[in-house]
């Protein structure tokens, strides 16, 4: 193979964000009516095998969609990149260093939270996130920090020693159809940030077949797209592993804006 084609094929390896599927909604329906249907270890294995670079889950304390126990099973049988994330309680730092994924994402979530819905104030809580940090890094675990597209913030979490940040992209979803190019302003210059001080980046939150194809096209150097309520409530309609297919597609970032 000459330097040629192994130029242009690093370069379309690099044009491609990784998909990790959140199955935390999978894992509310099943809580709804007790059982194991729908079956969450099955539906991770079939996101793989559809194409999913990853998996993520949220257990929080009172392990109303994922427990515990998943993230046991799940950490056995999985063989792309596991992601969980949470609040670094005593209680979920026994649990991922126990487990060690391949990446752990700090968000800043109290218990009672439905969903996030902002990222850390990096700067004021500096200490407790370096001691976090390094305590995970240290046992060989990737870690990121949930950040709003701040370069602040991101610089804060280049500070407290972390790998990569994970931009919340909400208002970048909430304002997409009325101005995307005013929506997804901020971001650009949080991700350029991020390249700057040297570190990996992730996006999620409320990214959708709608706007994850943009998202991706404006910043080629997102790292991962985590995605689950828009990705599960789509595949009522287009099937599980038609939809991820679909994600995937979005995620290729030389896609035209």
């Amino acid at each position: 193979m000459t330097l040629a084609k192994l130029t242009i094929q690093f370069v379309s390896i690099k044009q491609m964000a990784r998909l990790s599927v959140n199955i935390n909604k999978i894992a509310t329906i099943r809580n709804a009516r007790g059982g194991n249907n729908p079956d969450v270890l099955q539906v991770s294995l079939d996101c793989e095998k559809f194409g999913a670079d990853g998996i993520t889950v949220h257990p929080r304390p009172d392990e109303r969609h994922i427990r515990y126990a998943d993230v046991y099973a799940l950490k056995k049988i999985l063989t792309t990149e596991f992601n969980i994330e949470g609040y670094p309680s005593e209680l979920f730092m026994e649990l991922v260093l126990n487990v060690k994924p391949a990446q752990v994402t700090l968000v800043p979530d109290s218990p009672d939270q439905i969903t996030s819905n902002h990222g850390w104030d990096t700067l004021a809580n500096a200490d407790f996130l370096k001691d976090i940090v390094s305590r995970l890094r240290k046992s060989g675990i990737r870690v990121s920090i949930f950040v709003d597209a701040d370069p602040e913030m991101v610089r804060g979490a280049a500070l407290c020693g972390s790998d990569r940040v994970e931009l919340y992209t909400e208002p970048y979803s909430s304002k997409y159809v009325e101005n995307r190019e005013q929506a997804i302003e901020p971001f650009v210059k949080a991700a350029k940030a991020a390249r700057d001080y040297g570190l990996g980046l992730n996006v999620g939150h409320d990214l959708s077949l709608v706007n994850l194809q943009y998202l991706c096209a404006s910043i080629p150097w997102i790292d991962e797209c985590s995605i689950g309520h828009a990705l599960v409530c789509d595949a009522l309609y287009l099937g599980l592993e038609q939809t991820v297919k679909q994600y995937k597609a979005c995620c290729h970032n030389d896609s035209e804006k």
